[in-house]
């Protein structure tokens, strides 16, 4: 089921719309008759964030951000080949 409510409405019961979407009910707010945004409720994450994660990663290269490797990734870019 689809409520319609216009901004007003919206502001003065915002959090009996939020209950009405995390229920499951499709809550669009108008102006002036005119549909302009939908309620959606927020996806849980699926894994919590674990800090750290990215410390297998391989160090960068010495030359990452040397001008000549930069400019190879730049001919590359533009579809020039540097081989």
């Amino acid at each position: 089921m689809t409520t319609q409510v216009n901004m007003l409405e919206a502001k003065n019961q915002l959090s009996k719309l939020v209950k009405a979407v995390v229920a499951g009910e499709d809550v669009v707010i108008a102006s002036n008759g005119v549909p302009m945004v939908r309620l959606v409720p927020v996806k849980a994450r699926r894994k919590p964030r674990k800090p750290g994660a990215w410390l297998k990663l391989p160090a960068a290269a010495p030359d990452w951000d040397a001008p000549e490797f930069n400019r190879r990734i730049a001919d590359e870019l533009a579809g020039k080949r540097t081989r």
